[in-house]
């Protein structure tokens, strides 16, 4: 295992930068604010809240994939990256096939999917669009020869929402419960994006802890040869049960693609949700946070209060310990709100959050 270990005067510059018109933008955050971007100075030290990159293995994106760092200055300079505006500041989300069986609790994981993303990209309005059959995307699709379940083409499924991109919208995400392909060489990929139209779609489907094992649900008989066009073969397909562990790597699957839609690299400085991943057990190894440098490219592009940023994070993971009553179980039957949000798995984010609420308390007196 290797540790990736920046010197703190490195990770200055990718916070602060070393341009004085950048210096003084960041001299404007609060007391309180500056002493949490900089706890990233000294990533890996006892108590600190950030950590410095592990690789595993040759496997592992960082190594596999060697990418140029992008510090702040280098976001902020970039001429091609895309930044909210007042007609274009809703992201929306469109989900493609069935995400289970139909009903109330579907419903509540796509609506919890919504509200996490609203709340981590606090300051944009987040939207479902209505849900979209396979057939209407007309996209190709095959049976995998490895795993024998079904997957559809990616570039076909971006042509699709291309044409369905509201006038208001700064991106639109397709998520599926049904595996991807972006050509026929590929054995698969976990979503692909379009930055410069502001779109990106990805599955859910290598989410479900089964998924790799023989018995997965998901997998056809290999005499089942579907002719394109044939979109029956999509009927009852299976989709993996709701679970916290599906629920938690959803979110950081969102968290991750629509950053990418903001013009945020892959990090490389520590422990992040931007963090490239290759395979399952390196996304799960991400944290659901993102770092300093990070977070401040994305406060720059919304323009948010990272104290009312956490509490809404926070407050997503805790309404039902609370016994709030969320948005989304408002927008259900009564007898429906025994469907409580799983966030078992979400444990570890929840007490990071409260510690950043910590340092940022004192804004709020």
């Amino acid at each position: 295992m290797q540790v990736i270990q920046h010197s703190t005067e490195t990770l200055r510059t990718a916070l602060v930068s070393s341009h004085p018109d950048l210096v003084d933008q960041y001299e404007k955050y609060s007391k309180e604010e500056r002493q949490l971007l900089e706890e990233g100075l000294h990533p890996g030290r006892p108590g600190s809240l950030f950590q410095p990159i592990t690789v595993h293995c040759e496997s592992d994106w960082i190594t596999s994939h060697p990418e140029e760092p992008q510090d702040f200055t280098s976001f902020y300079r970039d001429s091609h990256r895309t930044t909210p505006t007042k007609g274009h500041n809703t992201i929306y989300i469109q989900t493609i096939g069935s995400f289970g069986e139909a009903g109330v609790q579907t419903n509540l994981y796509l609506e919890w999917l919504r509200e996490y993303c609203q709340a981590f990209f606090y300051g944009l309005a987040v939207k479902l669009l209505p849900p979209v059959t396979v057939t209407e995307t007309g996209c190709s699709f095959r049976v995998n020869s490895n795993s024998h379940n079904l997957q559809i083409l990616t570039g076909d499924l971006l042509r699709f929402l291309e044409n369905r991109k509201p006038k208001d919208a700064f991106c639109i995400v397709g998520i599926t419960m049904i595996d991807l392909y972006p050509k026929d060489s590929w054995n698969f990929v976990f979503g692909q994006a379009s930055l410069s139209h502001g779109m990106g779609v990805f599955s859910f489907a290598r989410y479900d802890d089964n998924f790799y094992h023989r018995s997965y649900a998901g997998r056809l008989k290999k005499q089942l040869k579907p002719k394109q066009g044939d979109y029956s073969v999509f009927e009852d397909y299976y989709t993996p049960p709701i679970s916290s562990t599906l629920l938690l790597r959803s979110c950081k699957t969102m968290a991750h693609e629509i950053g990418h839609m903001f013009g945020i690299r892959h990090c490389q400085w520590m422990n992040c949700v931007m963090q490239g991943s290759n395979h399952l057990d390196e996304s799960d190894r991400r944290p659901l946070n993102l770092c300093p440098v990070c977070l401040r490219k994305l406060q720059s592009s919304i323009g948010f209060e990272m104290a009312d940023r956490y509490k809404v994070l926070l407050w997503w993971m805790e309404d039902e310990q609370s016994g709030a009553v969320s948005p989304a179980q408002s927008t259900v039957p009564q007898s429906a709100t025994h469907y409580t949000k799983p966030t078992q798995d979400f444990e570890t984010s929840r007490l990071w959050l409260r510690r950043c609420m910590d340092i940022l308390k004192h804004e709020q007196l």
